[in-house]
């Protein structure tokens, strides 16, 4: 058996999508043989699952992840661990003892992780996943539903945030910039429809407010709350998830993919597609004919306006 971890000093690195090296090792009959530490090799995102599956990584173990990547992680076999912190050896022993437990996607719903280039619409490969697209790739229905909108929660995941995820410098002004914050949130859409709530699985989300985790308009509502204020707001798309974009729907032939996929592929599916340079990006299945695939590069919500209850939980300084 072989376990990478995100590796950054000694350390699990919290963002599997930014990770440039792995901790890998060799296990047999439960206990660890050997290790070593390996690089990207310059891809980032859904494109270090197919690195992994290359190296025959059968766990990995990792901070934050988005919802795209569990998905392509998960197509190529991978179990995945994610919401560890700390020393990597140490929690390589606890997920052997059976004492590390998984929080799931914990960077996905209102973060800008897959703002990849949707260049020329060639596709390498795919990685097949069925209607569990939600908003950005969580589990849950698909856009129709209005469900499963990151739907993943725990306490340091749910609806994109993950501590330590981005947590880079500030890129808003406000007094909570930078900190880090915990918030309870209901999202509808301007018919009433909850598409996503943290209320509803009982755990806060946590994030580094102001440092481009969230959407801009989500962001911008919390930066300046005060510890128990409970907010309204309405975002226009281009505070949430940008306008819908014609540029992003490509059309492929069908005779590029093995046509075992593509008998399994239905109107509505998840599937990754790579750009020139080789990396994945998540697309819709818009439409299929007897020799073309119509792809959709959008991301659910693009184009939607979205309104939110959000009840600002705690601050940490």
């Amino acid at each position: 058996m072989k376990i990478a971890v995100t590796y950054e000093d000694g350390q699990v690195f919290q963002h599997f999508g930014h990770t440039e090296q792995f901790k890998v090792y060799e296990v047999e009959d439960g206990k660890v043989v050997s290790s070593e530490v390996i690089g990207t090799e310059g891809a980032g995102h859904e494109a270090l699952a197919t690195l992994l599956s290359g190296k025959e990584i059968d766990a990995l173990i990792c901070g934050g992840l988005g919802g795209g990547a569990m998905a392509a992680l998960e197509a190529n076999g991978i179990e995945v661990v994610a919401g560890a912190k700390g020393d990597t050896d140490a929690a390589v022993e606890a997920y052997l003892k059976g004492e590390l437990e998984s929080t799931g996607v914990n960077c996905d719903h209102h973060d800008h992780e897959h703002g990849e280039g949707h260049e020329g619409g060639h596709c390498g490969h795919h990685g097949h996943e069925e209607s569990e697209g939600g908003c950005g790739g969580c589990h849950g229905g698909s856009e129709d539903d209005a469900e499963g909108c990151g739907g993943c929660g725990d306490s340091e995941g749910g609806c994109g945030g993950c501590s330590g995820c981005h947590g880079g410098a500030p890129i808003m002004e406000g007094k909570n910039a930078g900190k880090k914050v915990s918030v309870h949130y209901r999202g509808t859409f301007n018919d009433g429809t909850q598409f996503d709530a943290s209320y509803d699985r009982g755990e806060p989300i946590t994030y580094i407010c102001g440092t481009g985790m969230m959407i801009p308009g989500f962001d911008l509502a919390v930066v300046n709350m005060e510890k128990g204020d409970i907010v309204d707001v309405h975002l226009t798309p281009d505070q949430a998830y940008g306008e819908y974009n014609e540029d992003y729907v490509v059309v492929v032939d069908a005779d590029e993919f093995p046509a075992e996929e593509v008998e399994k592929l239905k109107i509505g599916d998840r599937v990754f597609l790579q750009d020139g340079y080789g990396r994945a990006f998540p697309v819709t299945v818009k439409e299929l004919a007897d020799d073309k695939i119509t792809f959709d590069g959008n991301h659910e919500m693009a184009g939607k306006e979205l309104n939110f209850k959000i009840e600002l939980v705690d601050i940490f300084d």
